[in-house]
């Protein structure tokens, strides 16, 4: 009986034993196959020091515990991810025994700590300020550094870029089947508005991601398809192929930017659109004119058959797009608060005008200079939340946020050290194209062999984008974190010196 046990259950298990062997053959060969392939083993080789920066990047999926309370606030996964990125690069730092970062870094990355500190010595009640004190350094100091210290070359630059862009397209896509579906955030009476897994708390969180995920595909679709050149130099007498790949990544990029075209006109963001427009425009100018007229006249295309032909929000987005030319004239509620609450923190500020009231202190001074015409609070239902009453604790302006807050000394402090970058980022660029032989010159067909100019059209676009950000939106919720990350690229291709802001070779 107990043999016949024994048979019944050999008999019983081959077909497991065959499934595992078949798996574990098939496993070999995969193994195999990556091992042998040299583009697989230089991405694997090249994204493992990354990984704390992706692990943030890739958290921001996860749905906050606000998107489904409908509250604001709150640490996040990402949050802590970016904490231990930090700890991450201060332990590497200090093991290495090295100065990490050059003179020019290290003032254009300390400035806002200047403003930070006057605002939170001189308020008032210098206890309430310690969490702005920490988001502060947390999105303009700490990730920025810690993210231009794990970016080596242009390589890690374009793989983190392109785990932002990947992030865009999950975003993007649950975006879209919240408007197809009708789950989204509530917009004109319909739960239609596009807002992924951030909920209606954060209705500028997915309409961020998803237009980082667009300026990055513009940028490196526009740069010449740098990405892999010098990689591809020690390959391609056993390949042949040098060349194809940056073609294939080229239109996979344009590919990316028209289908985000999508989503981000479903996000109903004003301010999103005319920030990205702006940045992508100055895109096309840096990128050279013909390159830039194929590149936009690809992706228009697509842009117009999927939101125009096919009729995506087609009614609703028109009637956007009008009240845009209407804000002076007939604003809508949005926007006539907006004015109120910029006018407030004017008056605020002149109160204080050069340290500012404190970290949190709009909140406390907004109703003491507000008009009667300011909304107690803002609506928010759908996507899964309940309906709440968010009220306005900001002037949705980063720049008045700052001058009230931090005073002109705040804002000098933050904004300097925002032109610094752009300046430094421009002129970077400017290097990048210039001739670098009969291999690297520049031609009139766009960056043809320049030095990683498509990295720096990313790096420009995302600074600017975020700048025309700022003039309507401020820090808040949990895309936050996310603007730290495109800074700190913005950081590592504006500030590395020029021997560092290089492409690596794996021969």
């Amino acid at each position: 009986m107990a043999a016949d046990s024994a048979g019944a259950l050999l008999g019983e298990d081959r077909p497991g034993l065959a499934f595992r062997g078949v798996a574990r053959r098939v496993r070999t060969r995969a193994v195999r196959a990556w091992a042998g392939n040299p583009w697989a083993a230089a991405l694997f080789h090249r994204s493992a020091p990354l990984l704390p920066v992706v692990v943030v990047i890739g958290l921001l999926v996860v749905p906050s515990t606000s998107a489904g309370s409908g509250s604001a606030g709150g640490g996040t996964p990402a949050d802590i991810a970016s904490a231990l990125l930090v700890v991450h690069c201060l332990v590497r730092v200090l093991r290495e025994r090295a100065r990490p970062l050059t003179r020019t870094a290290a003032l254009v990355l300390g400035l806002p700590v200047l403003g930070v500190t006057v605002a939170a010595v001189a308020s008032h009640d210098p206890a309430a300020g310690l969490p702005g004190l920490a988001r502060y350094l947390q999105i303009f100091v700490l990730v920025p550094g810690a993210v231009l210290l794990t970016v080596r070359d242009r390589t890690d630059f374009r793989l983190v870029a392109g785990a932002v862009a990947v992030l865009a397209l999950v975003q993007g896509a649950v975006g879209v089947v919240q408007y197809l579906t009708r789950t989204g955030a509530s917009y004109m009476g319909e739960e239609i508005r596009a807002v992924g897994t951030f909920g209606p708390s954060d209705v500028m969180g997915m309409a961020t991601v998803v237009s980082y995920g667009l300026v990055i595909a513009v940028g490196l679709a526009l740069g010449g398809g740098q990405a892999g050149q010098a990689d591809q130099a020690g390959q391609a007498g056993r390949t042949g192929r040098a060349g194809r790949a940056p073609r294939a990544w080229r239109v996979a990029a344009l590919v990316c930017a028209g289908l985000l075209t999508v989503p981000l006109t479903l996000s109903f963001s004003r301010g999103a659109w005319i920030a990205t427009a702006v940045a992508v425009a100055l895109q096309f100018l840096l990128s050279g004119p013909r390159r830039a007229a194929k590149a936009a006249l690809v992706a228009g295309a697509l842009g117009v058959v999927l939101v125009g032909g096919l009729g995506v929000g087609s009614k609703l987005v028109g009637e956007r797009l009008s009240s845009i030319a209407q804000v002076t004239d007939a604003p809508d509620r949005s926007v006539s608060d907006r004015y109120v609450m910029w006018a407030a923190a004017v008056d605020i500020w002149k109160e204080r005008p050069v340290t500012g009231v404190g970290l949190k202190g709009f909140p406390e001074y907004r109703d003491s200079h507000a008009s009667l015409a300011l909304s107690a609070a803002s609506d928010t239902d759908g996507a899964g939340a309940q309906f709440r009453r968010q009220p306005l604790l900001s002037p949705h302006n980063m720049y008045l946020l700052v001058l009230s807050e931090q005073g002109l000394v705040g804002l000098m402090a933050l904004a300097g050290g925002w032109a610094a970058l752009l300046v430094c980022a421009l002129r970077r660029l400017y290097e990048a194209r210039r001739p670098r032989g009969p291999q690297g010159a520049h031609t009139s067909r766009g960056f043809r062999g320049s030095g990683g100019a498509d990295c720096g059209l990313v790096a420009v676009g995302l600074l600017v984008w975020q700048l025309m950000s700022f003039g309507y939106g401020d820090i808040g919720g949990p895309s936050t974190v996310l603007t730290a990350v495109a800074l700190g690229l913005v950081a590592w291709w504006a500030l590395t010196p020029r021997r560092s802001n290089r492409e690596v070779v794996h021969a």
